[in-house]
């Protein structure tokens, strides 16, 4: 009987702990960034996306960064504007041909946008090391 009540409270304790862990390890999106301290933020249509719609999201979120290893790549350069430009380039590419897109068309577009950014990255890793922006 002791050996059931001890095992009892030892639950209750480890439930109750393991909830002010589960609390204290809350993502933010207050975040400050490691490089690029000014990077744009995503813009608030884009972050108020339902879970539902979060396929579209993660799209417009691989299109940026697709083109912002397209820019580095091209320009040789990794200052801050050329890595964190402005959203508005990626939000015309998601409008323009993606918009009315469906569930399935966006995953595949998707998986081929990081596909190529994955493969700039390679190309545009060292010279952004070399300008102390990775």
């Amino acid at each position: 009987m002791m050996r059931a009540a001890a095992i009892g409270s030892l639950l209750v304790a480890l439930s109750a702990t393991a909830g002010v862990a589960e609390r204290n390890l809350t993502p933010t999106r207050d975040n400050p960034p490691d490089v690029c301290p000014d990077q744009p933020p995503e813009p608030q249509w884009i972050q108020d996306i339902d879970v539902r719609g979060s396929h579209k999201r993660l799209l417009i979120q691989q299109i940026y960064r697709a083109q912002s290893m397209q820019r580095i790549v091209e320009a040789q350069s990794c200052e801050c504007p050329t890595r964190y430009p402005s959203w508005e380039a990626a939000e015309g590419v998601f409008v323009e041909q993606f918009a009315a897109s469906e569930y399935w068309d966006i995953v595949e577009a998707t998986s081929e946008y990081r596909r190529q950014a994955n493969e700039l990255r390679r190309e545009a890793i060292p010279i952004c090391e070399a300008a102390g922006n990775w």
